[in-house]
């Protein structure tokens, strides 16, 4: 299995065990993150690319696999990718290299 079908799956198994506990307030923050990434002034592939620079200064890989994986199916090329890490590490400092590296191969596992 690849990591980025892997990612996927964990990720649903584990959000719907958590929208399961019918907690109130997990679920409208869940609500509310999939309502700030539609469209609105700006469109959704400005918005996942923020996310992911982002997710890349904040250093988390989950964050940042799930808004390469979005970004990828928005039609994100490989350069628009890579300017987005150039900026992350530009704002977030040389601590997002291991965290681009990462992000790097999971691209190269989109593509493939």
């Amino acid at each position: 299995m690849s990591t980025v079908q892997e990612f996927n799956d964990y990720r649903s198994k584990m959000n719907d065990k958590i929208l399961a506990a019918d907690n109130k307030v997990l679920k409208r923050f869940f609500n509310l993150d999939t309502n700030a990434y539609q469209d609105g002034a700006l469109d959704k592939k400005t918005k996942e690319l923020l996310g992911l620079i982002a997710s890349m200064v904040l250093r988390c890989d989950d964050c940042i696999r799930y808004h390469l994986g979005t970004c990828y199916e928005l039609g994100v090329t490989k350069e628009e990718a890579f300017e987005v890490f150039a900026i992350a590490n530009l704002v977030g400092g040389s601590i997002c290299i291991p965290h681009t590296r990462r992000a790097v191969e999971f691209w190269e596992e989109l593509e493939a």
